[in-house]
């Protein structure tokens, strides 16, 4: 159920980019941890929702595979906001995200998210160096979270 808007930096040539961010959702929502670890520099990095941190393949793997094991995940929805070069080799990608819990056909607005990932071109293959999940609180905002849940809802 993964959904994304392409961008205009899509159209630019950093679709490589976005379609590394895809398949990370799409192997999230496969449920299948060495899927989602592979994407990952060696040393690569991955901050949860709850703020845990992981480091490197083999960590991120084993972590997300007891996630998987223990739980029925939730699916993403997204929409990429930005894409931008930080240099050559280097790329920083934005996007918002809502997670569809199992058996459902809505997004749960208490998990949306902001989602940044730095991606590295190592020997003209893009992998994540970073990804940070931030929760989209808006605390004393409301009308901010209610819009984000309105858009993210335009993709189901």
């Amino acid at each position: 159920m993964t959904s994304s808007q392409p961008n205009s930096s899509e159209a630019s040539g950093d679709a490589p980019i976005a379609s590394l961010y895809r398949q990370l959702l799409d192997s999230w929502n496969r449920r299948d941890a060495s899927a989602f670890a592979a994407l990952f520099d060696d040393e690569g990095q991955s901050i949860g929702f709850d703020g845990s941190p992981m480091s490197g393949r083999d960590e991120i793997a084993a972590t997300l595979g007891q996630i998987f094991a223990d739980h029925v995940t939730a699916t993403y929805v997204a929409k990429i906001r930005d894409i931008r070069l930080l240099a050559p080799d280097v790329a920083l990608l934005r996007a918002v995200v809502g997670m569809v819990p199992p058996g459902q056909s809505d997004i749960n607005p208490a998990v949306n998210a902001i989602q940044t990932m730095v991606a590295v071109n190592r020997a003209g293959e893009w992998r994540i160096a970073l990804l940070q999940n931030t929760p989209a609180q808006f605390h004393g905002r409301p009308e901010m979270a209610e819009a984000l849940t309105v858009e993210l809802r335009e993709l189901l």
